[in-house]
C-alpha cells in the first residue's frame, strides 16, 4: 500500500541530476518499444468486452499474481516507503506485514469466492447484487472519481522525479508517460495492461536489489548498518514495535493499537479487499481456484519487497549525517535517488531510471484500466446507454480510456497542491476504500443487512472519514501528532459510522429475500462457488489455504528479528 511520510516528494535535491549517457537512454527507449509492442500484440486477443476489460477470464495465477503485486508497487510506494525509512526506520515493516498480508490472504480465502463466483466485472457491480442501485452507483462514482485521483498522483510523481535526475521539464515527463499508458490499454485493454505489469514487476527489481547489494555493502553489511543507524538515531530505529506503546512518543506518531486497528485492519483490508484496481487482475483469471491463488501468489514477492525499498532509506540515513533534515542538503525523498547517483553505473543506472519509469506507469495503469472498466459496465452501460451491442461498450471503453488518461494529466497538476503527496494518498484510501470496505463485510456476514443500508452506510462511513480528517484533525479540534496517525483514526472513524448507520438503518428497513442473497452472504453459495476443480489443482501449490496458512505464517516470523 502507498504510504504517507511527514515530508514532501515533490522537490528532490537539486544535485542529484544523474550522469545519463547513450547507452542508459538507450536502455530506456527499448523498454517503451516493448511496452508498445505487448499492447499491439494483446490487440488480437480483444474480441468482446469481456476479453477488453477482464482479459476474457482466461489468465493464469502467476501472470494475474505478478500484475496484481505490480499493479501496487508504484514508484510513489518505492520512493515512500524509502522516505519513510530513512525517517522512521523499522517500522516501515508494518506496512508490509501487519498492512498487506492479512488482508491480501483474507481476499483469497474468504472473498474472491464471492467475487469471482457471483461473474461480476467489477468491485461495484458486488453492491448492485447485495444492496440495490444507489449503493451500486455511489460506489461507482467515488471509485471512478478515486481512480482518476490516485493515476494523476503517479504521473505527478514521475514527472517530479525525472525533472530532478534526467532534466526533462514536468509536462514532458507528463505527457510522454500519459501517451505510453494510454496507447498500450486502449490497444490491448486489460491483458496489454496485465502483461505489461509482469515486466514492470521484473524491471522493477532489477532497479532495486543493485541498490540494496551496492548499499549495505558501502556500509559494512547489515551489521555495519544497524550499528550506525543505533548509534546515530537510537536503539529503536532499527526495531518494529519499539516505542509504540500506549502513551509513549514515537516520530511515527502512533501506537501499537492504531497501528494494528488503523493500518493492520481498517486501511489494510479497506485496499486490498476492495481497491478494484488491485482485484480486477483476480477477476481476469481462468477460474476460481487461480482467481483466489492471484493475491496468495502476490503476498510472498509483498512480504520480501520491504527489505528492497526499507534498505535503501536505512542505508541513506547511515550515510549522510541528519539525512532529512535541512543541514543535510536532502530530503528524506532523496533516499533512493541519492543512492542511484552514488553507487549505480551507466547501464545499471539507465536499468534503475527504467525501474522508476516502469513503477510510476505500473501505477498509474492499474488505476486507468479499472477506471474504464467501472465507468463503462457500472455507469454508462447500467444508467446512461443500456442495451447495445458488445462491440459499442468495446469501442466506448477505448473512448472512455482516452478521456481517463486526459483527466489524469489534470488531476497530475491538482496533485501539486499538495505538499506530501503520500500523506494524500493514504488520506484518499481513508475515504474511499474504507467506507467501502465496512459495507462489504456487513454485507457478506449479516444476512438482516437491508438493501436500503449499502448506500446509507457508505455515505456515512465517507462522510465521517472526511469530517474526522479535515475538522477534527486540521482545525486542532483533537491533538492527533502527524498526518500519518490522522489518516490511522480517519480510517477507524470512518468504519465505525459507517457500521453503525448499517445497523440502525437495517433494523428499520426490510431486509433482501433470503433467494436474492444466495452467494452473496458468506454460508451461502453460488453455482459459479461450486466449480469443480481442475485436473492437478491437488498440487499443493494450488491449494488456496495453504499458500494464505504459508503467506501468515511466513509475515509474522519475519517480525520476530525486528522486534528486540
Amino acid at each position: 500500500m502507498q504510504t504517507p511520510t511527514d515530508t514532501p516528494v515533490l522537490n528532490l535535491a537539486a544535485e542529484l541530476r544523474l550522469p545519463t549517457n547513450a547507452l542508459d537512454y538507450t536502455i530506456l527507449a527499448i523498454y517503451f518499444v516493448v511496452v508498445l509492442g505487448i499492447g499491439f500484440a494483446a490487440r488480437r486477443s480483444v474480441k468482446t468486452s469481456l476479453d477488453f476489460f477482464l482479459s476474457g477470464r482466461s489468465l493464469p495465477a502467476w501472470i494475474t499474481g505478478l500484475a496484481f503485486i505490480s499493479a501496487n508497487l508504484a514508484a510513489t510506494e518505492i520512493l515512500g516507503m524509502a522516505a519513510n525509512s530513512a525517517q522512521y526506520g523499522a517500522y516501515t515493516v508494518h506496512w508490509y506485514w501487519i498492512g498487506a498480508i492479512p488482508a491480501m490472504v483474507f481476499l483469497g480465502l474468504v472473498m474472491m469466492p464471492f467475487y469471482y463466483g457471483s461473474k461480476v466485472r467489477s468491485v461495484p457491480e458486488m453492491l448492485l447484487l447485495r444492496f440495490d442501485k444507489w449503493a451500486h452507483l455511489l460506489s461507482s462514482a467515488l471509485f471512478a472519481f478515486a481512480a482518476i485521483l490516485i493515476a494523476g498522483v503517479n504521473l505527478y510523481a514521475l514527472a517530479i522525479v525525472v525533472e530532478a535526475l534526467l532534466g526533462w521539464p514536468q509536462w514532458v515527463a507528463i505527457v510522454v508517460a500519459g501517451a505510453f499508458v494510454l496507447g498500450y490499454i486502449t490497444l490491448g485493454g486489460l491483458s496489454s495492461a496485465i502483461y505489461n505489469e509482469v515486466l514492470q514487476f521484473f524491471v522493477i527489481l532489477a532497479a532495486l536489489i543493485p541498490l540494496v547489494v551496492l548499499g549495505l555493502k558501502k556500509v559494512g553489511g547489515w551489521g555495519g548498518l544497524t550499528d550506525k543507524l543505533t548509534a546515530t538515531h537510537g536503539e529503536n530505529f532499527t526495531t518494529a514495535w519499539g516505542g509504540t506503546g500506549i502513551g509513549s512518543a514515537n516520530p511515527l506518531g502512533a501506537n501499537w493499537l492504531t497501528i494494528v486497528l488503523g493500518l493492520g485492519f481498517v486501511l489494510s483490508f479497506g485496499y486490498w479487499t476492495t481497491n478494484f484496481a488491485e482485484v480486477q487482475r483476480a477477476l481476469s483469471a481462468k477460474n476460481l481456484s487461480a482467481a483466489q491463488r492471484t493475491p496468495l501468489i502476490a503476498a510472498f514477492p509483498k512480504i520480501f519487497i520491504v527489505f528492497l525499498v526499507m534498505i535503501p532509506g536505512l542505508t541513506a540515513a547511515a550515510l549522510i549525517p541528519g539525512f532529512g533534515t535541512a543541514d543535510s542538503g536532502y530530503q528524506y525523498n532523496d533516499a533512493i535517488p541519492y543512492l542511484m547517483e552514488q553507487l549505480l553505473p551507466n547501464g545499471v543506472l539507465g536499468i534503475a531510471v527504467t525501474g522508476l519509469l516502469a513503477a510510476f506507469m505500473a501505477g498509474m495503469a492499474a488505476n486507468v484500466s479499472s477506471f474504464n472498466t467501472v465507468f463503462t459496465n457500472d455507469i454508462w452501460a447500467r444508467y446512461v446507454v443500456r442495451g447495445r451491442e458488445d462491440g459499442y461498450y468495446v469501442r466506448f471503453g477505448r473512448l472512455i480510456t482516452v478521456i481517463g488518461v486526459a483527466a489524469s494529466v489534470g488531476t497530475a497538476f491538482l496533485a501539486s497542491s499538495f505538499s506530501n503527496i503520500m500523506s494524500y494518498l493514504q488520506t484518499l484510501f481513508s475515504f474511499f476504500n474504507v467506507p467501502m470496505f465496512v459495507v462489504f463485510i456487513v454485507g457478506m456476514f449479516w444476512k438482516r443487512a437491508s438493501a436500503k443500508s449499502g448506500f446509507w452506510g457508505l455515505l456515512a462511513g465517507t462522510v465521517a472519514a472526511m469530517v474526522n480528517y479535515f475538522w477534527i484533525y486540521k482545525q486542532g479540534i483533537v491533538d492527533i501528532p502527524s498526518d500519518q496517525g490522522a489518516n490511522f483514526v480517519s480510517a477507524i472513524v470512518g468504519f465505525v459510522a459507517g457500521a453503525v448507520v448499517m445497523v440502525v438503518v437495517s433494523l428499520f428497513t426490510a431486509p433482501k429475500p433470503a433467494a436474492e442473497l444466495q452467494g452473496l452472504v458468506y454460508g451461502t453459495r453460488s453455482p459459479g462457488m461450486q466449480e469443480p476443480p481442475a485436473a492437478g489443482d491437488d498440487a499443493w501449490y494450488r491449494r488456496p489455504a495453504l499458500l494464505g496458512w504459508g503467506a501468515i505464517v511466513l509475515a509474522a516470523a519475519c517480525y520476530i528479528p525486528f522486534s528486540f
